[in-house]
Formats: structure tokens, sequence, C-alpha cells
């Protein structure tokens, strides 16, 4: 049953197209699963604004697989960051095809972490946590993670900022984007050096289950991540954050 009374069908869902035959095999024993999350997203994802109504006949194709392939570069038993979840893209999916993951859903509205919340606990998703509030105001609150996801935030250097002083030391930024992702890469190197960015790279992965495939940006950081100004930034907040716990 889903957290509205109704039983979710089994094939796609009476609200979302029906899953391509790729879904059973991405997702694996979470198939089950991954039909109640896009009834979820074409049901109560669309009357709470969520995600568009035009969406829901591509649900599969351009969202959760598109998302679940992104499984294929990100390394094994590490923790993750999905900054700005929204509905839970790429997030979920994630979740759902690695459960050796450590995942946070980091989302500022109440609406979309009260989404996320229900979606995770629907789905039993035990490793995932759904956090409420900004990337700037969680630094120092969670613990700096190896990977940091996210999907149609924001232009790459803007999320940039947000995203990598979330990183530990030696993590990595991946960022789905679509066709803008070299231009995006080339007009944010400056940003991205000064926020400690050693190397970037982009990818293609999904070969076989999404066309076009999903286009990945990586940025990888040094030792410093967010570099001078927000390592200060990270310093005080650890000082405070061990101030309360004092208390």
């Amino acid at each position: 049953m889903t957290p509205y009374g109704r039983t979710v069908p089994r094939d796609g869902g009476s609200g979302a197209s029906p899953a391509p035959e790729q879904a059973r095999e991405v997702f694996g024993d979470r198939f089950a699963d991954a039909v109640r999350y896009a009834e979820l997203l074409a049901e109560a994802g669309v009357q709470r604004g969520l995600i568009g109504p035009r969406e829901v006949p591509r649900l599969w194709e351009r969202h959760l697989l598109n998302c679940a392939v992104l499984s294929e570069v990100v390394p094994e038993g590490v923790t993750v960051c999905d900054v700005g979840s929204g509905a839970g893209l790429p997030g979920i999916p994630l979740a759902l095809v690695r459960e050796d993951l450590k995942i946070t859903l980091l989302e500022p509205l109440l609406r979309r972490t009260n989404f996320l919340t229900e979606v995770v606990e629907l789905l039993g998703l035990d490793h995932v946590t759904v956090v409420r509030g900004r990337a700037e105001e969680v630094m120092g609150k969670i613990t700096p993670v190896h990977v940091v996801t996210a999907r149609a935030v924001a232009p790459l250097d803007r999320l940039a900022t947000w995203g990598i002083p979330l990183l530990r030391p030696y993590g990595e930024m991946l960022a789905l984007k679509g066709d803008t992702a070299e231009e995006e890469l080339k007009s944010a190197s400056a940003a991205l050096s000064k926020l400690g960015a050693v190397e970037t790279s982009i990818l293609h992965v999904g070969e076989g289950v999404v066309d076009p495939m999903s286009t990945v940006v990586r940025v990888e950081v040094g030792e410093s991540p967010g570099g001078v100004r927000f390592a200060a930034k990270r310093a005080k907040a650890a000082r405070t954050g061990r101030a309360r716990r004092r208390r």
C-alpha cells in the first residue's frame, strides 16, 4: 500500500508508464520498490508539484534509469550526499541499486523532505537519511562525504560552491548534466580550481540502458575541499559543534 491507501501495481503502475525490461536488470531485487517509487512520483510527486505532469510518461527512461546508471561511477562502500535532492533524483534510484552506500538526501524545502521521508520509509531504505537544509547551512553539521551527487540543481560553478565543501579530502562531485556539460565545465574551470578541484572529466554512463547515455561531470578534489575560504568555515563549524556537544 502507498501512504495514500492504494496498492501499487507491479507492472509500472497506473500513473507511470510500464517499466521497460532494462529496469528489471538494473534494479534487480529492488525492481518492485522501483515500481513503487515510480508510482509515487507519478501521483504524489505531481500533486505536490515535485515533478511536472508531462514527465510522467517518461519517468523510467528520463528519470529513474537515467539516475540509476550513475551507480557505474560511484565507488563501493562510500558515503554520498545528494545535494538538492528534490523528489529524490538521483539519490533514491542510486539507493535502490546500491545498498552498500550510505546516502544523505539533502533538501531545503519542507514539502520535498516530507515526500522523501515517506519514500524512504515506504521502501525500507535503511541506508538513506533525509536532512532538511541548504548545503551551506549543514557544513560542519554533517560528516564530510566521499561523493556528492546532484542533478538539475544549478549551473556547475554555483553547484560546486555548495557541493564541494561537503566533501572529505580527495572526494568527488558527480553532477548529472545534459548537452551543456562541456560548456559548463569550461566556464566553471577557474571557480573549480579555487574550490580545490584537482581534476575534472566528462563521463558517459548507461550504455545499453538509456539512450542517449547519461552525462556525468566528475570533479575530483585534493586535500582541501572548498579551498582556503571553506577550510576556515569548516574549522569554525567543527569548533561550534564540539562546543554544543560539551554543553
